[in-house]
C-alpha cells in the first residue's frame, strides 16, 4: 500500500523556511567582533554610520602611507573605520604592528569576511563599503583619502 504525503507539508516548509530566515535575520543583530585589544564590538553598534574595512599590513607601503587618512576619517567620524590585517598574526604582534604604525582607528582580530559576507581582498590596500543600514556596497582598491572615502558615500549614497 502507498502512503501520499499529507496535504500540510507544504505548510510545514514555509513553516520551516520562516523559522530559518528569522534565526539568520535575529544573527545579524548580534554579530559580534573582537578588537585586537580584546574588547567586542557589536556590528549593531554601527548601524546608523558608513563603515570602511581597510585591509593592511606592515609589508604594504601603500597601506602604511593611507594610515594617517585613515586615522582623520575615523577620528572625524566622517566614517567608522575597522582595520584588518591581511596576514592575520596572533594578538600580540597585531597589537604591536598597530603601535609601530600609529594605527588609531580600531583593528579586528580576525578577518570578517566570512561572517559578512564578502570576498576576501586579493590586493592591498582594500577598503569594504558599508551603508548606514549595513548594507554592503562595494570595495575601493589602493590607498584612501578623506575626500575618496566622502566620494564614494556620495556615489553608494545616492543609487
Amino acid at each position: 500500500m502507498l502512503l501520499s504525503a499529507p496535504k500540510t507539508t507544504g505548510f510545514y516548509r514555509a513553516a520551516i523556511v520562516l523559522v530559518c530566515v528569522c534565526l539568520l535575520l535575529s544573527g545579524c543583530r548580534g554579530t559580534r567582533f573582537t578588537l585586537d585589544d580584546g574588547q567586542s564590538l557589536r556590528w549593531a553598534d554601527l548601524r546608523g554610520q558608513w563603515v570602511f574595512i581597510n585591509y593592511w599590513a606592515v609589508w604594504c607601503k601603500p597601506c602604511i602611507e593611507e594610515i594617517p587618512q585613515l586615522n582623520d576619517v575615523h577620528e572625524m567620524q566622517l566614517g567608522y573605520v575597522l582595520g584588518v590585517n591581511f596576514d592575520q598574526p596572533e594578538q600580540s604582534v597585531l597589537q604591536q604592528q598597530r603601535r609601530k604604525l600609529a594605527i588609531k582607528f580600531p583593528v579586528l582580530q580576525s578577518d570578517p569576511v566570512a561572517t559578512l559576507g564578502y570576498e576576501r581582498p586579493k590586493v592591498l590596500p582594500t577598503t569594504v563599503i558599508f551603508d548606514p543600514e549595513g548594507r554592503y556596497r562595494g570595495v575601493l582598491l589602493g590607498p584612501q583619502t578623506a575626500a575618496s572615502l566622502k566620494a564614494a558615500q556620495l556615489a553608494y549614497g545616492l543609487e
